[in-house]
């Protein structure tokens, strides 16, 4: 759904900043049931408009991040679409796009790579593949050359005339709708633009709803556009929820985020709403205050370092959104070339004993999440000879962590991997794991730290567990800490600092340079220099996580 930003930020960059257009919220037009909405006030003016162009042009290396994005626009049959001929004209200063169903969000993956990328074959309307039903809906400053833009891309499409609830649009054999609904343009899959009739009638609108209106009158102030997504609406199943990749970032919550773009950096900030009664797991973005308190004895010096809430809770659901977020970046498993290590296969090895532990099984959670607290993630070194890397979680049981090290040695072994005791000083129970796609064994290892407290630990070799258990320093007196808190300000302890430049080089040290998901997400990865997040209350059952994105060469 990051491709909706990609649309929208679109037209805030192109457009100018004069406009006058209806003072509705296309969120008013929007189903109360939409799962997924993205909007956007697409005619910013200076320092919004400035920050979104200069982001883009550094994030894409191209003077007009945007222009080509125009086309998701062209309907099937349209000629090519220029922004300042065709849009410009009639385009209002707000607009949205919404699904009707989170099974659709993979169709607009072409965006990300076109708008956030700048690479892809070309973005494509999003409503014509038969498969995913939602809408754009666009404010109108001149609802005539709107309705002359709306109609000409019917006749391109073929499109005939339909009638629903009194209001005349216009429908192709291909499924795709064209309307003008209370000077709004309408364009997306017909049973898309009938939601929207459906709800200028008086159904129940998005911008109505109760978390909806809570976490938009909480967003930060000057966002370019924001996301809000409710994952249990629209009818989804609970595996359903828990599958999705945006369950890694706001679980079951629902997650308003808002894009603040400017020269040399991109803020998001996600907003997301649970109450006690609810008991929503949350996801990456909702780790907050105990993230933070992970993430500060976690090893200093580390270019990665993560920490999370309590994994008892989420572990499952986080796994399943990464392998999701993995799927939809690499097409799949066999897109993995043929090299003999890929990133894929990396990935997906670290993933393999996550997924053992973090089964929603009665037996695993016995063995394993039974016992968990918080645990975080570091990698460190400048080289792969000098790499350290491990999982930490901390144990509630002792003896349960104990015993969980042979539980998942056995389990990892009738998976067909193998494993074999090992001996670490400092554990007290350890074994050497081998795990088909990773180049190097994995330590599974239960431990005192210097506190006394107990630490499930899943290293790269015995240096790692060591380093986990034991750090020379800890992150809390770090400078990269220190100045991630001064990055995110609010009083936020960072939960998450990541060096991009250091994963790329030991990324091409080990020879993925001509790894196909490597070579795809290179050119963005390279504009990007650190990642810092972190998160805190804002009260009225709103939490807040921030992520700051720097970008090489930004003022």
């Amino acid at each position: 759904m990051a491709s909706s930003f990609a649309l929208l930020v679109l037209l805030a960059g192109c457009g100018s900043s004069h406009s006058t257009g209806t003072t509705l919220d296309p969120a008013t037009l929007v189903p109360a049931s939409a799962p997924l909405y993205a909007g956007a006030d697409v005619r910013p003016a200076g320092s919004e408009r400035a920050g979104a162009l200069a982001a883009g042009s550094q994030i894409t290396h191209q003077a007009d991040p945007y222009a080509r994005l125009v086309a998701v626009l062209q309907t099937p049959g349209s000629p090519a679409l220029q922004y300042a001929r065709d849009v410009a004209p009639w385009l209002g200063p707000r607009a949205g796009i919404f699904l009707t169903s989170e099974a659709g969000a993979e169709a607009l993956l072409p965006l990300i790579e076109q708008g956030l990328l700048g690479s892809g074959s070309g973005a494509a309307f999003p409503f014509a593949n038969g498969k995913t039903d939602g809408a754009v809906v666009l404010d109108t400053s001149d609802l005539a050359k709107a309705r002359s833009f709306v109609e000409g891309q019917a006749a391109h499409a073929g499109a005939q005339h339909a009638s629903y609830r009194g209001v005349s649009y216009e429908r192709s054999s291909g499924g795709v709708a064209f309307a003008i609904v209370k000077r709004f343009a309408v364009l997306g899959s017909e049973a898309g633009v009938r939601a929207v009739i459906d709800t200028a009638a008086g159904g129940p609108s998005l911008r109505a709803e109760p978390g909806y209106a809570r976490l938009a009158a909480a967003a930060p102030a000057g966002a370019l556009a924001h996301l809000f997504t409710n994952p249990a609406a629209g009818g989804a199943t609970a595996s359903q929820v828990a599958s999705s990749p945006l369950a890694l970032l706001a679980g079951a919550r629902e997650a308003n985020i808002s894009i603040l773009a400017r020269s040399g950096a991109v803020d998001i900030y996600a907003d997301t709403r649970s109450s006690a009664a609810s008991g929503s797991p949350g996801g990456l973005l909702t780790s907050g205050v105990e993230g933070g308190r992970t993430l500060d004895q976690l090893p200093g010096g580390s270019w990665l370092a993560l920490g999370l809430g309590n994994l008892g809770h989420t572990l499952g659901a986080d796994v399943a959104g990464l392998r999701g977020l993995v799927g939809l970046v690499s097409g799949g498993p066999e897109a993995a070339g043929s090299s003999a290590i890929s990133l894929g296969s990396l990935v997906e090895g670290l993933l393999t004993p996550l997924a053992v532990i973090g089964s929603e099984s009665a037996q695993a959670r016995a063995a394993f999440t039974s016992w968990m607290g918080s645990g975080g993630v570091f990698a460190g070194g400048a080289s792969v000879f000098e790499l350290k890397g491990a999982i930490v979680i901390e144990s509630r049981s002792p003896a349960k962590s104990r015993a969980a090290v042979g539980a998942l040695a056995a389990a990892l072994a009738r998976a067909g991997d193998s494993s074999k005791p090992l001996s670490i000083p400092g554990t007290d129970a350890a074994v050497e794991a081998h795990i088909k796609g990773l180049p190097v064994s994995l330590d599974i290892a239960d431990g005192r730290d210097a506190s006394g407290g107990t630490l499930f630990v899943l290293g790269l070799g015995e240096a790692s567990v060591t380093e986990a258990l034991h750090p020379s320093s800890t992150m809390v007196s770090s400078a990269s800490r220190s100045a991630a808190a001064g990055t995110l300000g609010e009083g936020i302890a960072p939960s998450l600092i990541f060096e991009v430049p250091a994963l790329l080089g030991l990324l091409e040290g080990v020879g993925l340079t001509e790894d196909p998901t490597f070579k795809q997400l290179a050119p963005f990865a390279k504009t990007i220099t650190t990642v810092t997040g972190g998160g805190h209350p804002l009260g009225g059952e709103v939490e807040r996580y921030k992520l700051s994105i720097a970008l090489r060469g930004g003022g």
